[in-house]
Parts: C-alpha cells; sequence; structure tokens
C-alpha cells in the first residue's frame, strides 16, 4: 500500500547516546521500502563525567562537536534532504545541555533535541513493532543505553507503560568505579541497586506470561552473540539463562582481554561486564527465558517516522486551494443556517482531519478527499433540524438537494454519502441511490473517509471538546491512537473501537486507543 516516490531520497537518523553517537542514512522509495546507505558510529561518551559531576567536560563537549561536524560532511556528501537528530539521558540531566547544542548548531549546522524518556521509548516501540510486524506483538520491550534502560510493558500489543530506569550501562560504570575487571562484591552491588530500583518502579511484580521480550541497545546485540538461544522467526535469541551461567567469565577479564577474547571495541569492553549484570537481574526479576533480539533501536524509530512525514500528499495549486476554501465556506455557512452545535461540528472537523494527516501513509489519498472529509465533518448533523433519530439520512438528503456554494457533483454527493454513514447507524450500500451514482473508486474512498469521520464523531460525542489533539503512533498494521484529555473526562474505549471498525477494515490495520491526560503529559515532559 506505499506510494512509491519518483525518484529515491536521502534521508538521515542521529542518536546521540550516553555511550555512542550513530550516524544512519538511508535512500527511501516509500514508508515501507527503504535501504541502509550508510551507518556511521562515533565513539564518544556523552555520558562521562555527566552522571557523578552534572555537567559535560570541556574533553567530552570537543568530541561531541568534532563528531557531529563529520556527520554533517556525510550527510551534505550524501545528498541528505531531510533528517532528525536526538540525545538521550546524559543530556536531559547535564546542567549545561543547552551549550551541547549551541555548538552543535553553529559549528556543525544540526538541530540537535534533547528528547524525553517517553519519546525515547515510544521511537524505539515504533521500530520494534516495525521489525517484528509478522509476529504477535511482545509482552516487553527493554532498551537498554548508557545512561538508563527503558522498559514498555504491552498487553495485546498496547502499551500498558513505560518506565524510565536509570540503570544504564555508564551511569553504573561509573558509580561503581567497574570499569575493568568486576570483584564479586562490586558485581554484588550493581545487582543490588538494580533490585533495589525495579521493586520501587514496578512493585507490582509483573507475573510470567508466553509472550517475548524484546531486546534493544549494543549492549544487548554483543551479548546475544556470547549467550544466544535458538533463533525464533529468523531473529537472533539471548538466553538470560545462559548469560547468567557466563557472567563471571565476563566480569574477571579486563577491558584488553574482553576486546581480544570477544572482538569488540573498547567502549563496548568497558561497559558489557555492567550490561551483563543488568539484562541478568532483570530477566530474573521479569522471569525471562529468552529475549529477541531485533538489532533495531531509537535510530530506526526516526527513520520511519522520516519516511512516513515524506511521504504527504503534494503541494497544492493556487487553484486547488482557492476550490478547496470555497467549499469549505459554503459547508460552514450551511451549517449555520440549519442551526448545527458549530463547536462541536468544528472539534469532529479538527479530530477527522488529525486523522486524516497522521494516517496518510496508510491511505495516500488527495487533497480533494481531505476537503470533503472536512466539509462532512462540518455538515455531519444537519439533519437533526428535522429530526435527530434519523438525522443521518435527512442530513443525506439536504445536502444532496439543497444548493451549496462551492459544492457539486461528485464531491457533493460523496459529502452526502458521508453523513449519512457517520453513527453506523447505516452502511455504505449500492441500495442507496446518492451511493450508487458514484464509482468504484469514489466508493473506496468515501468508505475510508467515513471510517475517519466515524471515530472522530464517536472521540466528540458528548459535545464537550474535551479532547486536545489525537496522535498516531504504530507500525505497518498495527496502530495505536493516542487520545490527549484536556480534564479527567472519560473515555468509553469500547465505544470508539466499534466506531473504529469500519476504519480497520478499509485499512487492514488494528487500531487500539490509549487515554493521555494533559496535565500528566506535562509533569512528565
Amino acid at each position: 500500500m506505499a506510494l512509491r516516490l519518483r525518484k529515491p531520497i536521502q534521508l538521515a537518523a542521529i542518536d546521540a547516546g550516553s555511550n555512542a553517537f550513530r550516524l544512519m542514512i538511508a535512500r527511501i522509495r516509500s514508508a515501507d521500502d527503504w535501504e541502509i546507505v550508510e551507518s556511521v558510529r562515533a565513539p564518544v561518551r556523552l555520558g562521562h563525567s555527566v552522571f557523578t559531576s552534572g555537567e559535560f567536560d570541556r574533553k567530552t563537549l570537543r568530541e561531541a562537536t568534532a563528531a557531529f561536524r563529520e556527520f554533517r560532511s556525510i550527510m551534505d556528501a550524501r545528498g541528505v534532504t531531510a533528517y532528525r537528530a536526538v540525545t538521550t539521558s546524559a543530556a536531559r540531566e547535564a546542567r549545561n545541555g543547552h551549550v551541547l547544542l549551541e555548538r552543535i548548531r553553529h559549528q556543525a549546522k544540526i538541530d540537535l533535541q534533547i528528547i524525553s524518556g517517553e519519546e525515547e521509548a515510544r521511537l524505539v516501540r515504533v521500530a520494534v513493532l516495525r521489525a517484528v510486524r509478522d509476529l504477535d506483538p511482545p509482552r516487553f520491550i527493554l532498551d537498554l543505553g548508557g545512561g538508563s534502560l527503558e522498559l514498555n510493558e504491552l498487553h495485546r500489543g498496547v502499551l500498558r507503560q513505560s518506565i524510565g530506569l536509570p540503570l544504564g550501562t555508564v551511569r553504573l560504570m561509573e558509580a561503581f568505579h567497574a570499569q575493568g575487571a568486576i570483584h564479586e562484591h562490586t558485581a554484588n552491588e550493581i545487582r543490588l541497586r538494580v533490585l533495589s530500583i525495579l521493586q520501587s518502579m514496578l512493585p507490582a511484580r509483573p507475573r510470567p506470561s508466553g509472550s517475548y521480550t524484546v531486546a534493544c541497545g549494543g549492549n544487548a546485540e554483543t551479548l546475544a552473540a556470547l549467550a544466544a538461544g535458538p533463533r525464533m522467526k529468523g531473529f537472533t535469541t539471548l538466553n538470560p539463562r545462559l548469560l547468567r551461567d557466563r557472567l563471571w567469565n565476563i566480569l574477571q577479564l579486563s577491558v584488553e582481554e574482553r576486546m581480544k577474547s570477544f572482538s569488540v571495541r573498547r567502549d563496548r569492553a568497558e561497559v558489557m561486564g555492567v550490561a551483563a549484570i543488568v539484562l541478568v537481574t532483570v530477566a530474573s526479576w521479569l522471569r525471562l527465558r529468552q529475549m529477541i533480539i531485533p538489532r533495531v533501536g531509537v535510530r530506526e524509530g526516526l527513520l520511519y517516522e522520516l519516511a512516513s512525514a515524506q511521504m504527504g500528499p503534494p503541494e497544492l495549486s493556487e487553484e486547488h486551494r482557492n476550490r478547496s476554501q470555497d467549499m469549505l465556506a459554503g459547508a460552514e455557512s450551511f451549517a449555520a443556517r440549519v442551526r448545527c452545535d458549530l463547536k462541536h461540528a468544528e472539534q469532529v472537523q479538527a479530530l477527522a482531519l488529525q486523522l486524516f494527516d497522521q494516517l496518510w501513509p496508510y491511505h495516500h489519498l488527495d487533497f480533494d478527499a481531505r476537503t470533503i472529509l472536512a466539509s462532512a465533518s462540518m455538515l455531519h448533523d444537519c439533519g437533526v433540524l428535522i429530526n435527530r433519530k434519523a438525522h443521518h439520512r435527512h442530513g443525506e438528503y439536504l445536502i444532496h438537494n439543497a444548493k451549496i456554494p462551492g459544492l457539486r457533483g461528485w464531491a457533493k454527493n460523496m459529502t452526502a454519502c458521508l453523513v449519512r454513514y457517520h453513527n453506523r447507524k447505516s452502511e455504505p450500500s449500492t441500495a442507496h441511490s446518492v451511493y450508487a451514482t458514484l464509482t468504484r473508486e469514489q466508493k473506496k474512498k468515501t468508505r475510508l473517509l467515513a471510517g475517519m469521520l466515524r471515530l472522530a464523531e464517536r472521540l466528540e460525542s458528548d459535545h464537550r471538546q474535551a479532547i486536545s489533539k489525537i496522535t498516531v503512533e504504530g507500525g505497518p498494521r498495527d496502530v495505536r491512537i493516542h487520545v490527549e484529555m484536556r480534564d479527567a473526562s472519560r473515555l468509553n474505549l469500547a465505544g470508539i473501537e466499534r466506531k473504529a471498525r469500519l476504519l480497520e477494515r478499509e485499512l487492514n490495520l488494528r487500531l487500539t486507543f490509549q487515554r493521555v491526560l494533559l496535565v500528566e503529559k506535562e509533569r512528565v515532559a
């Protein structure tokens, strides 16, 4: 279902983590068709000293700026047209994090963004759910980095909780002075720290589950080579029990001995002992038997969202824009004339257009369809003037027979059909005279748009404008819609899921919904 571009474009993602920086450049043909053409790793330990002193030292700032200048040169040589660069735990905690951003902006001409732990976990989820789309959704997604361990718990593909734990490898290594061989006493102290944080952040220990767990990050990938389990659907797996049995073989070696024995870089050799302690302890606490290693993370999440954004509708001509404005003005004027609840109509319109725009990589409808959706959203309750109980049918009749400026021909018929099908009291059928006038392609568009309008109308069913916005997140077949509330209003998820079935069927997607309270989001940020 992916839209193909006239020619491939180059997109880049930069993840400035606490243990290393990584640049990935992809050649994009569509949202689901891209190949990695360049992958560069810079051994800059951004977390050095931050987790103990609270700020970046001068050497780290110099090395970070030099790495980004090199990234800029590579991006320019590759003809990168769009990028996103993010940094995580270390920059979030550094008092002088703004200095890093300013230096990189001025010297490397790259806009670096400090993202929250919540956003970091979300990007990893995007990458993982896309990578394992042919499997059932995982129970847990773990992302072990230099500054934090991001833990996502899902239930049937729906996010249950996302927690950022201060258990990053660089953080623990510097806190316990565990750079080389790790003494048994130190290893036990690290294990107790990990357990203590798990118990405080997850007081209700999760019950055992038959679902699998995904582990992300360079540490998990390295350790999976030392304690591999049986492959699962083509994926490498890590066996926590085998890793526990081999733990002391890793801890007793010096950095140089690890480099030689395991063929790893110095910065990886320094932290892999601490990483092994963390993963063994977490696996024991969560009762995990194996972990899938999909070899994706923040970078792949960034690239997937960049690719989806680049697949947006083309720029409009002036004639197209004027025609759209005339149609919307006519719809608004008619809605006012038949005494529609305009605040409700405007909210339904706003939610429907958010769905249209954010689901564009899945439906690829043109701007005319967007304008028709906006007009139908404004007019969906116009039949209430005649009869509230059957207002969907009366609304169709009014629009089909009224003279509405800017609305004519097939666009008018499609708008009338959307009004009829907006509330599940009537399903698209060739037995309906107006729907029967549409071409096969127009019927397909009508069903898609009706699915969006039904969902938007259900979200605003209480006429209170309690939803500030909706955000779509997901992979090729599983999509989660975050509904951001202005207040503590309840959300009837069962009712929303019923109204979403037409849209699910037409897009061949599985939609799930999560309520997000605006004040909670601000507190997290």
